[in-house]
């Protein structure tokens, strides 16, 4: 029997005020608001949400205590695991919000800049634990690209790169060989984010999404683009995503958890926890 398929919703937060609030942006830029994490992720939960994600999108230490308080404002509601991530630093970091109430912690920049990161913080807490997110960054191939990565995407062959600091810095390093070595060093999932499609809601890059999935044996989560129930068929059918992330299709109530749960399952993929009539927000 095939593995279920999990719907992640993303709680983007802006913890310049004390409770934290929720922002949702095109490319990682034009934010706008759309509510109180901890309030969102309960009515996540009550739509059939797999889990929530919260992204610190301020990432700034002397913040850490905000968000380990916004975890613990959710985790006294919300029973679906629950992942952490934006300036997840040091394996401190992981042990912090794990404590607070979080089940998982993604970290980005700083184990691109240290990956013994990621050992040490499996040997910690357990590589179920640690997500390695990739933000990466399409480039058409061309002569000279060298070791890189050339896959077919609808835009023509392309190499795709690993950005740092939210998508503010190119890197250099290869994506997909980047996932690669993320699985060797401990890490237990990946979270891969299209920074081309972030908040464009016309899709999400499978084709990245099955070039990383079909090289590694632990569980991608695609992100990015999301606009409509298809585009999660998509993730799963073509992308052979584990898991599929979603924030402005939710934050905005175009649709509810429940609606894009039963309209993958009429199309015959595996889902748990379809609410249908589970109730939005007023």
């Amino acid at each position: 029997m095939a593995l279920a398929k999990r719907i992640i919703t993303c709680l983007d937060c802006d913890l310049a005020v004390p409770q934290g609030r929720v922002i949702k942006g095109i490319k990682f830029k034009k934010h706008v608001y759309a509510g109180d994490p901890a309030e969102r992720a309960y009515l996540y939960d009550e739509q059939g949400a797999d889990e929530i994600t919260f992204l610190d999108v301020t990432a700034s230490h002397h913040r850490r205590e905000t968000m380990a308080h916004v975890v613990e404002r959710t985790t006294d509601r919300v029973f679906i695991p629950v992942t952490v991530g934006g300036g997840i630093r040091k394996t401190e970091d992981f042990v912090r919000m794990l404590r607070a109430g979080a089940d998982k912690c993604s970290t980005t920049t700083h184990a691109l800049k240290d990956p013994g990161m990621i050992t040490e913080a499996a040997r910690v807490v357990g590589s179920q634990a640690v997500v390695v997110s990739i933000d990466a960054q399409r480039h058409p191939a061309k002569t000279g690209d060298g070791d890189r990565t050339v896959i077919d995407t609808p835009w023509g062959p392309s190499w795709y790169e690993c950005w740092a600091y939210g998508g503010r810095q190119g890197t250099g390093v290869d994506a997909i060989s980047w996932a690669v070595e993320a699985e060797e060093r401990g890490a237990g999932e990946i979270l891969l984010n299209s920074i081309e499609m972030d908040g464009m809601q016309t899709g999400y890059d499978w084709a990245l999404t099955k070039a990383i999935s079909d090289r590694v044996g632990i569980p991608v989560i695609a992100s990015g683009g999301c606009g409509e129930p298809g585009h999660f068929l998509d993730a799963f059918d073509r992308g052979n995503a584990d898991a599929a992330l979603a924030a402005s299709i939710f934050h905005f109530d175009r649709y509810s958890v429940g609606e894009v749960k039963s309209y993958l399952a009429e199309k015959g993929i595996p889902v748990r926890r379809i609410r249908e009539n589970a109730a939005r927000e007023s």
